[in-house]
């Protein structure tokens, strides 16, 4: 078989501002792959180098750097080498956590236009299936590895798998008709690491009695990861119709929905917090906190993480800073309030707060007991504690919500009477300071910090 025109059909959509970095580890797989793509980025003009990760967990590897620095050099690649810390913990398999100290090296080796290349092939895909099996994985699991998928801490990093679709076995002859050596590395004889086993024992039994179970498996991956983005694309739908004000999910609009879709979003919104449930978990999460008595406070723990639930909502709280008082408030730039920026500026229409309001005068505080409000449209002023309640903000949320405040004795239209709310940036604006439609005024703007 020849790779290459499959290699190049599945860099069909790279741009000439792409470069193309290589997992290289010196194994087949890899060796394949760099020889492949430096063919074709001689012929495309294009920039590609190889990055080997050095993890340190056998005296074996010792060589390997020099070896891929050798290999890269004959096929006119650059190659650099990164040494990495592979940090084992409780419940965390070696193949995890070497993985894992792997691509976040690959990542930061990366810049913004570098697409990952690495060498998966078919009967990876097939071992991956069998893997995620073997761990009652759900549809997400036995969709095995997309061709192509972003990947590391930066939302922009691509990682593509071109040889996704050739066996092991053509990728070996290919090689051998290429003379390209490579390396055997001797951990791949220990049957203790789950996909040797796999690969060493049950494979080959497999594949006698079918020959191309790689290739059915890999079909079937293909069809859970259709099943997996349509379910993606429904929670989707679902999910803004579900969400409060404060990032709930509403447990009366849950209930409407079948137990299949209703699980479908909750995890959905979870691992958007990049919480990922397991079925037990996702179960113990409707049972005990959702449809846990009226007067109750329960909560289920995921890691360090936990789900609670407020006034009919699902909430999972999420310490975001400590707020920062802004005692002096600046037009036309963002000032850092610790759990947010806040931003006010003068515009001809559309304007949130009227324009007669004398910015100097102005502050942002938080956690102020004893102050009332009318939001807009509301009839009458009442209480912030009653208004936390109407507008459904979580009791562990509202130390840090935002207050613009009127300093005292400057209220407009008004008799002093202490510091007057003017607004709940994100919440509401007070009747006496909301601008008229197409009014000129000041516009508010907050945007919260990222949580951690």
């Amino acid at each position: 078989m020849d790779l290459y025109p499959i290699f190049c059909r599945q860099l069909r959509d790279l741009t000439p501002t792409h470069s193309l970095v290589v997992a290289f580890s010196g194994g087949l797989d890899s060796t394949v792959l760099l020889a492949l793509a430096a063919r074709f980025a001689k012929e495309r003009g294009i920039n590609v180098r190889a990055v080997h990760i050095a993890h340190g967990l056998q005296d074996a590897a010792k060589g390997w750097p020099a070896h891929c620095a050798q290999v890269a050099k004959d096929l006119g690649v650059s190659c650099e080498t990164v040494a990495v810390q592979v940090a084992l913990g409780p419940r965390v398999s070696l193949e995890a956590a070497a993985r894992k100290a792997r691509y976040l090296a690959l990542s930061a080796a990366m810049s913004p236009n570098d697409i990952l290349l690495t060498g998966h092939h078919l009967d990876d895909q097939a071992e991956t299936l069998l893997l995620a099996l073997k761990r009652g994985a759900g549809i997400q699991g036995l969709a095995a590895m997309p061709e192509r998928k972003f990947f590391g801490p930066q939302p922009h990093h691509q990682q593509w798998r071109p040889l996704l679709s050739c066996s092991r076995q053509s990728l070996e002859i290919y090689a051998k008709a290429q003379g390209l050596s490579w390396i055997e590395d001797p951990s791949n004889s220990d049957d203790k690491f789950d996909r040797n086993f796999l690969r060493n024992r049950i494979f080959p039994q497999l594949l006698a009695q079918w020959p191309s179970f790689n290739e059915t498996a890999a079909r079937s991956a293909e069809l859970c990861a259709e099943q997996l983005q349509l379910g993606l694309e429904l929670a989707e739908q679902d999910l803004p119709n579900l969400k409060n004000n404060s990032g709930g999910l509403e447990i009366a609009g849950l209930q409407a929905l079948s137990v299949a879709r209703r699980h479908n979003v909750l995890r959905h919104w979870l691992q958007l917090q990049h919480l990922h449930p397991s079925r037990a978990q996702l179960q113990a999460i409707w049972q005990e906190v959702a449809l846990a008595r009226t007067d109750a406070t329960p909560e289920v723990r995921l890691g360090e993480s936990r789900i609670c639930r407020y006034q009919g909502a699902l909430y999972v709280p999420k310490h975001t800073g400590l707020p920062i008082a802004l005692l002096q408030l600046k037009t036309d730039l963002w000032q850092d309030a610790g759990v947010g920026q806040l931003r006010l500026s003068w515009v001809e229409q559309e304007a949130d707060l009227i324009a007669e309001l004398d910015i100097s005068q102005l502050q942002l505080s938080f956690n102020i007991s004893g102050l009332r409000a009318q939001p807009q449209g509301r009839a009458g002023s009442r209480p912030l504690k009653k208004l936390w309640q109407e507008y459904a903000v979580p009791t562990w949320l509202r130390a840090q919500m935002p207050l613009l405040l009127l300093k005292e004795k400057e209220l407009i239209g008004q008799e002093p009477q202490g510091q007057a709310l003017i607004a709940i940036p994100g919440l509401f604006v007070s009747q006496a300071f909301t601008a008229q439609p197409n009014q000129a005024g000041w516009r508010l703007e907050w945007k919260t910090q990222p949580e951690v």
